[in-house]
């Protein structure tokens, strides 16, 4: 066991872990943020993406011992900021939720993406997004609903 420190969701955690344990499971099973999901354990589907130092990451293929020091936000923590009320009123205007799986992670890419560029083209916008998978919308009304968000949230980003 190795103690582990950083900074999560704005508050700073230390933890007493095994530093291969991923942190997809970290945070599910010791932090209790069930927001971050686990489709596909590969790094292919994007239900896990957490930001660590503002960089999008797939939490199931991380482990843990390299969060030391890091500041990593989950949707659950993201939820509370005004950003993601933006995007929250996006994707729901546009109807991009269906099933409601794949959301956190298509959020966290689409902070990811709003972060570096406030101002996407639908191009970067499907790039951004490539690395999570949804099986019910298509992806049209996701994409939209990024482009209402940078629209309507012209200035937080």
């Amino acid at each position: 066991m190795t103690e582990i420190e950083f900074v999560l969701n704005g508050k700073n955690v230390t933890i007493d872990v095994d530093p291969t344990k991923r942190l997809l499971d970290v945070l599910r099973e010791d932090f209790g943020l069930t927001g971050v999901k686990e489709g596909c354990g590969e790094g292919e589907c994007g239900a896990c993406s957490v930001l660590v130092n503002h960089e999008i990451v797939s939490s199931c293929l991380m482990p843990v011992g390299n969060a030391m020091g890091k500041d990593i936000v989950t949707i659950d923590g993201f939820s509370k900021t005004e950003r993601y009320r933006v995007i929250h009123g996006a994707y729901e205007d546009e109807g991009a939720v269906q099933c409601g799986f794949c959301i956190p992670g298509m959020v966290i890419a689409t902070e990811s993406l709003l972060n570096k560029n406030p101002d996407p083209t639908e191009d970067e916008i499907k790039d951004a997004l490539s690395g999570n998978l949804c099986r019910c919308t298509g992806y049209n009304m996701i994409v939209s609903a990024v482009l209402r968000a940078a629209e309507r949230g012209k200035g937080l980003w």
